[in-house]
C-alpha cells in the first residue's frame, strides 16, 4: 500500500521493527499487570467475590495465550499490520466493556476480548524479534518481552489514582481508548522481513539447529514437552503474585502504610506495584543477554532457583511494608526472564522458518499456569492463610531450576548433534 521507498526503508530497519513490537507490548501491559488494582474495587461496588472475579483473568490469560498459534497463522497468511489493527480494536473495545459490566458475564467476556487482542500483539511481537534478530535472539526476545513485563510501570499511579478520585469505571474507559489507540499505530509500522533483510552473522555466540522444524513436527519431540512442563510450573509462580498482589497486601495489612525506598515515598502496594514492573521489564533483556553468552538451561537454572528463593522471603516477611515491596519486586526479576529464555530456546531447537508459530504453541503454557490462579484465592479464601499458595509455587520453581540443569541441558546437547547443530554468529 505503500509506494514511497524513502518512507519504507527506515520502517523495514530491524530496529525499528523491534522498537515498534515493544511499543505494542507497552500498550498491552496493564491487561495484565494493571489488573491487580481494580478487582478490589469491583469487589466493593457488587460483592461478587475475589475468586469469581479473577475468573476474568483467567479467560484473559487463556485466550491472551491458547489463541496464538492460530493467530500467528493469520499474521502469516495476512501480514502483521491488518490482524495487529483487529487486535488495536479488540484492546480498546475490552476495557470498554469493563468500563460498563454490571455483571460477572459482561466482566468474563471483557476479559476474553482483551485476551484475543493482547495475544495478537504479543504474539506477533515475539515472533518478530525471533526472525528479525537470529544473531541476537536472547536480547531482542528479552527487549520485545521487557515492554510487556514494564510497560504499566509509568501507568499503575496514574491508574491508582483515577481509580481513587473517578472510579475504576473511569480508569478502564479511558486506558481502554489509549492502549487501543497505540497498537492501531504499531499496526501501521509492523513489517516481516524479506529474504535477504536479516544480515550474516560474524561471530560466533551459540548454537542453533539446521533445521526448521513444522509447528506438527515440534509437537511431536519429548523436548517440546519438556520445556513445556517447565514453561507451566515457573509461570504458575509469577501469576500468582501478578494476579493477587493487590489481595495479598490487603491480607496483611500492608497495602496502604506509607514506604520510604529509593529516595521515594509512597503507599506500599502502588510502591511494589510500580518497582515490580521496572523489575519485571529489566529482567528480560537481561537474563536473554546473559542466556546468549552462559547458555540458555545454565541461565534458567539460575533464574528459578532465584525466584524460589524470593517467593519464600516474600510470604515470610509480607507483613514488613518495606520488605514486601523489595521482596515483590525481586519476585518479578526472577520470574519476568522466561519471556526471553522460552522463546530463545525455541528458536533454538526449532528453527527460524516457524518461530512464531512454534513459540505460540509453547506460550500456551502460560494459559495453563493461569487455570491455578482462580484455586490460588480459593485455597487463601479456605485456609485464610497464603503459605500453602506459595509453597506450592516455590516448589514449582525449584523442580524447574534442577529440570534445566539436570535433564533439559543434556537434551538440547543431544538435540543439536542429531540435528546438525551450526554455530550463529552474531553481527
Amino acid at each position: 500500500m505503500l509506494r514511497d521507498q524513502s518512507f519504507i526503508r527506515p520502517i523495514r530497519n530491524r530496529w525499528v521493527q523491534l522498537v515498534v513490537g515493544i511499543t505494542g507490548m507497552v500498550a498491552i501491559a496493564n491487561l495484565q499487570y494493571g489488573w491487580t488494582l481494580f478487582v478490589t474495587p469491583i469487589d466493593s461496588q457488587f460483592h461478587w467475590g475475589k475468586a469469581a472475579i479473577q475468573v476474568a483473568f483467567t479467560l484473559f490469560v487463556l485466550t491472551e495465550t491458547w489463541l496464538v498459534p492460530f493467530e500467528a497463522y493469520l499474521v502469516d497468511r495476512f501480514g502483521p499490520s491488518l490482524i495487529v489493527g483487529i487486535a488495536g480494536i479488540l484492546v480498546g473495545l475490552a476495557w470498554m466493556i469493563n468500563s460498563w459490566a454490571n455483571t460477572l458475564a459482561w466482566l468474563y467476556v471483557g476479559g476474553i476480548i482483551g485476551g484475543i487482542g493482547a495475544g495478537i500483539v504479543y504474539g506477533t511481537a515475539a515472533g518478530s524479534a525471533l526472525k528479525w534478530f537470529p544473531d541476537h535472539r536472547g536480547l531482542a526476545a528479552g527487549l520485545t518481552a521487557a515492554g510487556f513485563g514494564a510497560g504499566s510501570a509509568l501507568t499503575v499511579l496514574p491508574i491508582a489514582k483515577q481509580i481513587q478520585n473517578s472510579g475504576y469505571q473511569s480508569a478502564f474507559l479511558t486506558w481502554g481508548l489509549i492502549q487501543g489507540a497505540v497498537v492501531l499505530v504499531c499496526a501501521l509500522l509492523m513489517r516481516r522481513p524479506e529474504k535477504g533483510e536479516v544480515p550474516q552473522p560474524a561471530k560466533p555466540v551459540v548454537q542453533q539447529s539446521t533445521r526448521d522444524f513444522t509447528p506438527f513436527e515440534m509437537l511431536s519431540t519429548p523436548a517440546f514437552w519438556l520445556l513445556y512442563a517447565m514453561f507451566t510450573m515457573v509461570a504458575t509462580g509469577g501469576l500468582m503474585a501478578t494476579a493477587q498482589l493487590g489481595p495479598i497486601a490487603k491480607d496483611f495489612k500492608v497495602a496502604d502504610i506509607s514506604v520510604s525506598f529509593l529516595g521515594l515515598t509512597m503507599a506500599t502496594l502502588p510502591f511494589a506495584l510500580s518497582l515490580d514492573r521496572i523489575m519485571n521489564g529489566i529482567t528480560r533483556p537481561l537474563f536473554g543477554w546473559i542466556s546468549d553468552h552462559l547458555g540458555r538451561e545454565n541461565t534458567m537454572a539460575i533464574a528459578f532457583g532465584l525466584e524460589g528463593l524470593a517467593i519464600l522471603g516474600l510470604i515470610t516477611f509480607a507483613h514488613i511494608p518495606a520488605m514486601f515491596v523489595i521482596l515483590s519486586g525481586l519476585t518479578f526479576f526472577a520470574w519476568g526472564e522466561i519471556f526471553s529464555l522460552f522463546p530463545a530456546t525455541s528458536g533454538d531447537l526449532f528453527g527460524q522458518q516457524f518461530a512464531t508459530t512454534n513459540y505460540g504453541l509453547l506460550y500456551t503454557a502460560k494459559g495453563t499456569a493461569s487455570l491455578l490462579v482462580p484455586i490460588a484465592s480459593l485455597i487463601a479464601g479456605t485456609t485464610g492463610n497464603w503459605l500453602p499458595v506459595f509453597m506450592l509455587a516455590v516448589a514449582f520453581d525449584w523442580t524447574a531450576a534442577l529440570l534445566a540443569f539436570w535433564v533439559l541441558k543434556p537434551v538440547c546437547k543431544r538435540w543439536l548433534l542429531t540435528h546438525g547443530a551450526s554455530v550463529l554468529q552474531a553481527a
